[in-house]
């Protein structure tokens, strides 16, 4: 297997540390600036961006980047590629809600090989590698158990550019809402699949997202005995609609998304 464990702890360690930037950040004003009308970046997804290029180019000589604040491309890599969200859920940061996380993954030519996501504010880290199961804080995690999404806990999630897709986005609600026990909006995608992985969230689904948002979530949730596809049920390629359960409710969802799937 390539992903030893030295890589995963050396990952762990280096995302931890930059933690501490996300929280001598916290009590300080932010720097704000618009990629978007609603997509913001502080001075912070750069200062923890820069920091994890730094550290884990030493832990893997030559690996590539595809990172938030400064990738050009968000295709599949070919080869070895650390992909990277410094500050996923920028907006609950500039407002001080704690769900905030940094996520890292690396991928291996056709798969996440290892993936952190780190809610500093927290104080929780989650991890997994290929094969090794999906953790919490060092503790094994798991999906939880429901069985229809009667009794399941859903969470979604809106993408900055939602002109255009506004009717599809309401279109989901609408089905979701009235069959699910409840949803929720916690805005960091990173922070939903974790969240999946560990039993929190029954399902996640969101339009939009760009794979730093869900790399390393991707590989929490399949390791803790979910299920990550497509609307449809089908192998998730970056750029499509994303659906993470905890499997049992997989097929439900998908019969009642799919339909939706553009």
């Amino acid at each position: 297997m390539f992903a030893s464990q030295d890589i995963l702890q050396g990952c762990l360690e280096i995302v931890r540390q930059s933690g501490d930037i996300v929280r001598e950040h916290w009590a300080k004003p932010s720097n704000v600036r618009h990629k978007g009308r609603i997509d913001l970046v502080t001075q912070t997804d750069l200062a923890v961006e820069a920091f994890l290029k730094e550290k884990l180019a030493n832990l893997v000589p030559g690996a590539a980047f595809m990172a938030e604040e400064s990738s050009e491309s968000e295709k599949e890599p070919d080869g070895l590629c650390w992909i990277i969200d410094p500050v996923d859920g920028t907006t609950n940061f500039v407002h001080r809600i704690p769900q905030v996380a940094t996520s890292v993954a690396l991928w291996n030519k056709d798969h996440v090989e290892l993936g952190v996501v780190n809610i500093p504010m927290m104080n929780e880290c989650f991890s997994a590698q290929c094969g090794q199961g999906a953790y919490l804080n060092g503790a094994p995690i798991s999906v939880s158990k429901a069985e229809t999404l009667g009794d399941a806990l859903v969470a979604t999630g809106f993408p900055y550019d939602f002109s255009g897709r506004l009717d599809r986005i309401l279109e989901r609600l609408s089905l979701v809402l009235p069959k699910s026990q409840g949803l929720r909006r916690i805005g960091a995608a990173a922070v939903d699949m974790a969240y999946v992985a560990c039993g929190r969230l029954d399902m996640f689904y969101e339009e939009g997202l760009k794979p730093w948002d869900f790399a390393a979530g991707l590989l929490l949730v399949e390791e803790a005995g979910g299920r990550v596809t497509n609307l449809r049920g089908e192998a998730l390629h970056f750029g499509d609609v994303l659906m993470a359960s905890n499997g049992l409710v997989h097929q439900e969802a998908v019969d009642l998304l799919g339909p939706t799937a553009v």
